[in-house]
């Protein structure tokens, strides 16, 4: 889809690809019937405001952070049904009249405003992390999108976000989600989302290449089990960059390693012949890769010869000024298993006199999760990394946010959504959001006000309340405040808005504030609930319309 000029709107909106299957279409049908239904009532240019936002929480948690929104700007920029489009959907609403094909021939983004709280923030429920404003016929068509662009981005975030939080700063965290996701859209996204949520790489080189992520990867058990003899790889690779030493002679040197292994005495016993075509699997594979060489080790046997197999061909590219990287295990007891691995590496490097042997990176793969990383964090490891795909990148623990997009105002006059359920009571009018800060600069709340109502003032009490829940209420001293909705998109109109800064920018805030947070709203078990709140005024005004709106009923 070719971008649509839109004054000065675009800036850094359109550097990067854009998703072909993100178009106008990618709607529910009941977007299309409505903008009909609006059109036919003369209501589509009412100035309309929606917010979007989520009621709980995901995983079990006290936090989300918040995802997809350069998506969405990109989206709004390249917005514009084609002829196509537009035949395919009077096909389907059948009935319609021509005129309404050129209303829709008509339609873009140029009278709409875009106010959100910063990709890579930290959210909470029920604070609208997305406000539209705009033409209700427009707006209504991008509703769908926008839940679908933020509600995914979001949660894979928060899933990237609590494993970083369970492995520790220091260990590295690997996305190898691909062959696992679903689609190759849920891929890319997944890959790009992951790294934004704190991940260090990705072994997704469609990803790397679109977004700049940092790639990791090694061979496979197929590529191990692919060789048998020395005979596949003699005399067909040169170690030496000059040519002078020859494939052979590094083969030598890998078995001469070996045996000087077998044979050390704080060693023997531990293996007695290791699997030789994984020994050749690791010395052509060295050869290819002599500055980065990683072996998948658990082929056959990891203890008894692919950890073996491995040290004879580092320490034979040690000898050409080579530092192997390390071992990768995808099967069996990982925290006795990296244990076990990282005690042979000292002994290597102790026994054999090669500095900085056992400080080589173990990575964990295999079904990895939250929980599983928990536990091996409570049994002990000496895992450096861990690449993990099926439960992150599909999200295995939760199936989706859950963000919803509710009409909030309609020329001018605030609009309510009221339900049984409590928690699906809509937030009226048009409002402005703030973070508050307390004495150790942690975040103490966050409150709605209605927008003409005077902001919050650093050191001036004032009172918090439940929107919902009349007992609920406390007095703030905020130390700081922070606006939270800035501007991303205010259509044609040539005033200033936020520019949208690269996803190295986005991962690096996310990773603050996930550090800023109180210890407690983090926690895995039982964390404390993240307090969000409207101003008196606001709660006052809500109560009001819900009595309003609400039907009486009469007893007989």
């Amino acid at each position: 889809m070719e971008p649509k000029e839109n004054g000065n709107q675009l800036g850094r909106v359109i550097d990067g690809p854009t998703n072909p299957m993100v178009t106008p279409l990618l709607n529910d049908l009941y977007q299309f019937t409505m903008a009909y239904a609006y059109w036919k009532a003369g209501k589509q240019n009412e100035r309309s405001v929606f917010d979007l936002y989520f009621r709980k929480n995901p995983f079990g948690g006290e936090y989300t952070v918040f995802a997809g929104l350069e998506e969405c700007v990109k989206f709004l920029a390249n917005f514009k049904l084609s002829d196509e489009e537009i035949d395919f959907v009077r096909d389907a609403l059948p009935g319609s009249e021509e005129a309404f094909c050129e209303y829709l021939r008509g339609l873009d983004c140029s009278d709409v405003e875009v106010y959100a709280i910063p990709e890579g923030s930290v959210v909470f429920p029920k604070v609208p992390i997305v406000r539209v404003e705009g033409p209700v016929g427009v707006v209504q068509l991008l509703e769908t999108p926008f839940l679908n662009l933020v509600n995914f981005a979001s949660l894979v975030a928060t899933n990237a976000a609590r494993h970083r939080f369970v492995a520790g700063k220091s260990k590295s965290l690997l996305e190898f989600g691909a062959r696992r996701a679903q689609g190759p859209d849920g891929a890319i996204s997944a890959s790009k989302y992951c790294y934004l949520g704190g991940f260090d790489a990705t072994s997704n080189v469609a990803a790397g290449k679109l977004f700049g992520i940092p790639l990791r990867g090694t061979h496979s058990h197929a590529f191990v089990s692919s060789y048998m003899s020395t005979d596949e790889i003699v005399d067909k690779v040169l170690i030496s960059a000059d040519g002078t030493t020859t494939c052979e002679d590094f083969v030598s040197l890998v078995q001469s390693w070996l045996k000087k292994i077998k044979y050390s005495p704080a060693l023997r016993g531990i293996f007695s012949e290791t699997n030789q075509s994984e020994l050749v699997a690791f010395t052509s594979y060295a050869l290819a890769f002599p500055k980065a060489f990683l072996a998948l080790v658990d082929t056959y046997d990891v203890m008894k010869s692919g950890i073996p197999n491995f040290c004879a061909v580092a320490l034979a590219l040690n000898d050409f000024g080579y530092k192997a990287l390390g071992i990768r295990l995808d099967s069996g007891d990982l925290a006795y298993l990296s244990t076990e691995v990282r005690n042979f590496f000292c002994i290597v490097e102790r026994e054999l006199k090669v500095p900085g042997f056992g400080k080589m990176v173990v990575t964990a793969s295999n079904d990895l999760n939250e929980e599983t990383i928990d536990a091996l964090n409570k049994q002990g490891h000496e895992v450096d990394a861990f690449g993990i795909g099926t439960y992150l990148v599909t999200c295995y623990a939760q199936a989706a946010l859950g963000c919803v997009f509710k009409l909030v105002e309609i020329n001018n006059q605030p609009r309510i959504k009221l339900s049984e359920d409590v928690t699906k009571v809509s937030i009226p009018c048009k409002k402005r959001s703030y973070r508050l800060y307390g004495k150790e600069n942690y975040p103490l709340v966050d409150i709605m006000t209605g927008e003409n109502e005077p902001p919050p003032k650093v050191g001036e009490r004032l009172l918090c309340r439940h929107p919902f829940n009349e007992s609920k209420r406390a007095y703030v001293v905020p130390q700081r405040v922070e606006e939270l909705l800035k501007c991303y998109w205010r259509g044609s109109a040539d005033e200033a808005r936020e520019e949208l800064p690269p996803l190295k920018e986005i991962r690096d805030r996310c990773i603050k504030q996930l550090e800023n947070m109180r210890p407690d709203h983090m926690r895995r078990l039982n964390p404390t609930p993240y307090k969000v709140s409207v101003s008196a005024k606001l709660y006052d005004f809500i109560h009001f319309l819900w009595l309003n709106e609400a039907p009486v009923g009469e007893l007989q």
